[in-house]
């Protein structure tokens, strides 16, 4: 909806349809006058509807998706229109153009709104190689870069930000306004399922890392042309015990026995120093912790007072959204599995008990949930005062207005399709695929290094595509005929499929399978041996490294991107972002929150070899 004022001077969108430009409406009003002013107008429904962030699916070709979806809930009009809600998280994109008219059919859709409030889009990350459906997308048509612990290991903050830039036009084109990342998380536990997208183990990279995320994203400051982050999961989600993760009940305890809470409490304080727009609280709760001498609740960070408003707020200085992690609320039924609310330390409470310490806790927006009623009902039986509600629209509502929302919401069917994936940026994620490789064996065989490898060779493969594969080497089809062999394995872990997403969580052991090890040192006997793992998370290598002629780990790196390394046309770059432990009695003995402090690792933090 667009309108011209009676002077003609100024272009508006007359959101609430009176034929007049309210204050709200003026693009010329600073977001905080704009803010207050639509905050005077709304009515109950409409503030409570701010404070949900859930998830929406789109239909097939970019169609609106009325009917409840593979995760989502409800029909998109009901949750836009009905409940009022207008920030959700968007999953699986496959095509740029139909992700554009989708999101073009949602702002009108949002158009009809008493107020006209715009849609907010985020994302979990999407750029790279993990496919996660609580925590992380393949690339599909948006350019394919390593998975952030592949950044990482570049140890190169400038690659972080030229990465973050070029992301934030890719998803701009497309209509997604806010990331849900940077994950900064310190990788200090090495069966923490949750390592790939973090920036590994050390504190300063990852400070580092942290603000050029920020400024690649972000730019100096949020405005129309930025992707809102929300740093997450604070005050640091890698210190589980016995390294399960948080979104399940049998990993709900963070311990710090190590004593290192300040160092994983860091990057969030250079998250906040450089304005990141929202903070996500992760999952867990804190088990024996103490700040200052005050022992902090045993409940999860999303219900913490001391943290989010104690520490976050008034010992930081954070104003910005506080955004809980998904599902704190309700159950999550999907299919005939189901993932319990993550209501850890207060599990005895009631939805309602939940959302009222939620909100007291100092949390904005309840992620995943859309049980907008429950909040009303709240508000109208007096358990929850209406200041509260407009405290937390108000940062809502900040953002879209900063991020140009209410003045142009719709996006470019056309230069979706020509930035998305376009061939320079999809050159340079190649290129940093093949750089983040990291080198942690080279050996010498007939008085020559192994890498960088001699293009041609007989090379038997496992793992590699193979018409990847012919357009180096002489592909063999035995180990007995080949010059060399090259092996890529992932990194071992426990298969687990009870709860819902738990078969996505690689966690438990990090041992690799007996008769893996086996097998590969008896190729290892007749040609010498390259192998490849793709790290997740550390493995156990120590039965396995010594029979190995070559040694490399990588983070999200294609067949094509290894090969290209290995060869030594791009030389790999890469250093260890964690350290690889010796064995899992090593890493049983080691504090959860102290960083890269096994006994004697096999590779220490920060190993890696030039070809």
């Amino acid at each position: 909806m667009h309108a011209t004022t009676a002077s003609g001077s100024t272009t508006f969108r007359d959101l609430n349809g009176n034929g007049r430009m309210e204050p709200y409406e003026d693009p010329r009003l600073g977001a905080e006058e704009r803010t207050e002013d639509l905050l005077t107008r709304l009515s109950l429904e409409e503030k409570v509807g701010l404070l949900f962030h859930t998830v929406i699916e789109m239909g097939p070709g970019g169609t609106v998706l009325e009917e409840p979806g593979a995760i989502s809930k409800s029909p998109t009009s009901e949750v836009i229109l009905g409940r009022g809600i207008s920030h959700f998280n968007t999953h699986r994109i496959e095509d740029p153009r139909a992700a554009a008219r989708w999101h073009n059919a949602i702002q009108r859709l949002a158009e009809k709104t008493p107020h006209g409030i715009p849609v907010t889009i985020s994302s979990d990350p999407r750029h790279g190689f993990l496919e996660n459906i609580g925590a992380s997308f393949t690339a599909g048509p948006f350019s394919q870069w390593p998975d952030a612990l592949g950044l990482a290991a570049l140890r190169d903050p400038d690659t972080v930000r030229e990465f973050a830039r070029r992301v934030r036009e890719e998803y701009r084109a497309v209509g997604i306004r806010m990331a849900l990342h940077p994950q900064v998380d310190l990788a200090s536990e090495p069966r923490w399922a949750r390592q790939l997208q973090t920036f590994g183990a050390d504190t300063d990279l990852v400070v580092a890392y942290t603000r050029a995320y920020l400024e690649g994203f972000q730019g100096a400051a949020l405005d129309s042309t930025s992707i809102a982050c929300v740093t997450k999961h604070f005050p640091g989600g890698g210190a589980q015990l016995d390294g399960e993760d948080a979104h399940f009940p049998y990993g709900r305890e963070q311990v710090y026995p190590g004593g290192a809470f300040k160092d994983h409490l860091r990057p969030f304080v250079t998250a906040v120093e450089h304005g990141t727009a929202a903070v996500m609280p992760y999952y867990g709760m804190p088990v024996g912790l103490e700040i200052d001498g005050e022992p902090i609740e045993e409940v999860g960070f999303g219900y913490n007072k001391q943290i989010l408003t104690g520490l976050l707020r008034e010992r930081l200085g954070f104003d910005g959204l506080i955004v809980t992690d998904w599902e704190l609320v309700n159950d999550n039924h999907v299919g005939d599995q189901v993932l319990p609310a993550r209501a850890w330390g207060v599990e005895e409470l009631d939805a309602r008990g939940r959302m009222v310490k939620i909100l007291d806790a100092g949390a904005d927006q309840f992620g995943g949930e859309q049980c907008t009623d429950l909040l009303l009902e709240l508000v109208r039986d007096g358990v929850v005062a209406e200041s509260r509600i407009d405290e937390s629209a108000r940062r809502v509502l900040l953002i879209k207005f900063r991020l140009g929302l209410f003045d142009n919401p719709f996006v470019d069917e056309d230069a979706a399709v020509a930035v998305v994936g376009n061939a320079e940026t999809r050159r340079v994620a190649l290129e940093t695929q093949s750089r983040s490789v990291t080198v942690l064996k080279n050996s010498v065989v007939d008085g020559a290094s192994v890498l960088p490898l001699a293009v041609g060779a007989r090379v038997y493969a496992e793992g590699i595509d193979p018409e990847v594969l012919g357009r180096e080497f002489t592909p063999v089809t035995t180990p007995q005929e080949a010059d060399l062999a090259i092996v890529r394995i992932d990194a071992p872990f426990e298969s687990r499929d009870d709860l819902f997403l738990e078969s996505y969580f690689h966690q438990g052991s990090l041992d690799l399978p007996p008769g893996l090890v086996h097998r590969l040192r008896r190729i290892a006997q007749h040609a010498p041996l390259i192998v490849d793992v793709a790290l997740d998370r550390p493995a156990i290598l120590t039965p396995l490294v010594d029979a190995l002629a070559g040694l490399t780990v990588t983070f999200g790196v294609s067949d094509d991107a290894l090969l290209t390394a290995l060869t030594g046309r791009i030389a790999p770059e890469g250093r260890l972002p964690v350290e690889l432990p010796r064995s899992m009695q090593a890493v049983r003995e080691s504090a959860p929150d102290a960083l890269a402090d096994t006994v004697d690792p096999l590779f220490p933090l920060g190993w890696g070899l030039e070809i």
